[in-house]
């Protein structure tokens, strides 16, 4: 039993020499560099990727800890180092805050505020009444022969709808907008809908 230890200690020992050297200087880099600086996109965007990940959870983080807010009502999203903030608070004030502790996450570029204000009080038909203008958001959009295989995301805050995903061209992003208004309860549209290639 020692014979077979005093082995796997000695491959242990050997191993981490020649991972280093099988490792490439642009990874002992990133080794070294502060957690609170971005990384660089690669090629293929792996690095901006991790990086708004990683921007997203520390916003969460910060959102939970701060008692100004109520974090389970925020949904954090981050695409390229800007942070949106969707949901629904119950005052101004809470509003503000949560934008203020997003902007000052250490590599946020920016910070979008999404956030509706909806007070305590009528938070529950407020999520109901949105949860019925999603889905009659979704109908209508599965139902236009140009939007229809589009897989377009529809969020609902306080009647404010948010289109996200990807189209084929700017007539379809148009059309998208224009099918929304035409939902009854829909008080406004935020189109984020980008161009496919």
């Amino acid at each position: 039993m020692r014979r077979v230890l005093l082995v796997l200690a000695a491959i242990a020992l050997t191993l981490p020499p020649a991972v280093s050297l099988a490792q490439s200087p642009t990874a002992d880099v990133r080794k070294t560099a502060k957690a609170e600086e971005p990384t660089r996109p690669t090629g293929d965007g792996a690095g901006q990727v991790m990086t708004d990940s990683w921007l997203t959870t520390k916003t969460k983080m910060a959102l939970t800890k701060d008692d100004r807010t109520k974090a389970r009502h925020i949904k954090v999203e981050t695409q390229g180092a800007v942070v949106t903030l969707r949901g629904k608070v119950s005052s101004a004030e809470e509003r503000t805050a949560a934008e203020e502790i997003a902007r000052r996450i250490t590599g946020v570029a920016s910070v979008s505020n999404a956030l509706q204000i909806v007070p305590n009080d009528q938070r529950k038909s407020v999520d109901a009444k949105d949860d019925g203008i999603e889905t009659a958001v979704r109908e209508r959009l599965e139902k236009d022969a140009q939007l229809k295989d589009a897989g377009i995301k529809v969020r609902s805050d306080n009647s404010v709808v948010t289109l996200r995903g990807k189209v084929s061209d700017p007539k379809a992003k148009i059309r998208a907008s224009d099918v929304v208004r035409g939902v009854p309860g829909v008080r406004s549209v935020r189109n984020e809908l980008a161009l496919k290639g």
